[in-house]
């Protein structure tokens, strides 16, 4: 294999590279690491973040980007919390509240996510104002609307919980005999959303037109894509992703505060973008999506578990990070 082929092959694959090497460097300081139950921990870690980052890849896809999803995720998870208290807890949200089937917080958080993201999607594609102003303004109001439902007497501000074993189940329970061989529900939901998001990506008309419109929107426009609709579902569609992701990570921790999901849209941002989803628009996988987040993931888990201060963490991501939106650029000149 020749110099050439080589580099085409670490430019393709770098990402992946990158992943097995953080691995193997972690499992060299304590093979421990490779565990199952370890690496099954990763799993159900990473899974509502994928959800969340396959949201706003796609809209990174279209030159655009959503910093309304933490905010977003959040409400998703106070809104959950609150409907989904046991009879028997003594701080329940709605005291008064009978047992509701668990479907009413999933359509709930969806269909609230769906239409704040359709009213992102409307603000940018209908009004032309910045994505990044945009959902920067939506991110503050989200905020508010939840840090006011969330102080709603009797609950006062305070942490939701008490929350019932089937709607816990969704976060926490598992399919097969108990043990590291189990397979978590909220795996396999995160992995039932990828499968749904590579379809729509690589199989569908819409998908099509996000790589163009985020190629070039007026070349886009001119040859009859209605880019205003694509834009619209594509934050519409996000919404939906984030207000799932917020109830599966109630779910998951047990509880709620307004607090929940913050700064998650920019874990996600850079999930994709060390993923290989390009800064310029109309280039991105969901694999390479997905891959993002487990390196992030790996390196929380993994360097806690080597026992690595968490300050270092943060240092070794956003060095991640840069050379990740380095290379993305090179690959941009290389191209040109």
């Amino acid at each position: 294999m020749d110099a050439k082929k080589v580099r085409k092959f670490v430019m393709q694959y770098a990402i992946y590279i990158v992943l097995v090497l953080l691995i193997v460097v972690i499992a060299a300081q304590n093979p421990e690491f490779l565990s199952i139950n370890n690496l099954r921990n990763i799993l159900i870690m990473s899974s509502t973040r994928i959800i969340i980052a396959l949201g706003v890849g796609g809209i990174l896809i279209t030159q655009g980007t959503d910093l309304s999803a933490g905010r977003m995720v959040g409400l998703a998870a106070v809104l959950s919390a609150s409907l989904m208290q046991t009879l028997e807890y003594s701080r329940r949200f709605y005291p008064d509240l009978p047992l509701v089937s668990i479907f009413v917080p999933i359509v709930l958080c969806i269909l609230v996510g769906a239409i704040i993201g359709f009213f992102n999607g409307v603000v940018v594609s209908k009004l032309n104002v910045p994505p990044f102003i945009a959902t920067l303004g939506m991110m503050v109001i989200v905020y508010g609307i939840n840090s006011i439902y969330f102080s709603l007497p009797p609950n006062n501000s305070q942490p939701i919980g008490g929350l019932r074993e089937d709607f816990t189940a969704l976060g926490t329970g598992y399919i097969g005999p108990s043990g590291p061989y189990s397979i978590p529900y909220i795996v396999i939901i995160a992995l039932a959303v990828t499968v749904l998001v590579w379809v729509l990506f690589n199989k569908t008309t819409i998908g099509k037109y996000l790589y163009a419109i985020g190629g070039n929107p007026q070349a886009a426009k001119v040859s009859g894509i209605n880019v205003v609709g694509v834009l619209i579902f594509v934050y519409t569609f996000a919404g939906a992703m984030y207000g799932l992701a917020g109830l599966l990570e109630a779910a998951r921790t047990g509880g709620a505060t307004n607090n929940y999901g913050n700064m998650y849209e920019l874990d996600a941002i850079a999930a994709c973008v060390v993923g290989g989803v390009s800064t310029s628009g109309g280039i991105g996988t969901v694999p390479g999506m997905v891959a993002g987040v487990l390196i992030f993931s790996v390196i929380n888990y993994g360097l806690t578990f080597i026992g690595v201060n968490p300050y270092w963490q943060q240092i070794v991501k956003g060095l991640i990070i840069v050379f990740a939106v380095a290379f993305d650029i090179a690959k941009y000149y290389v191209k040109k």
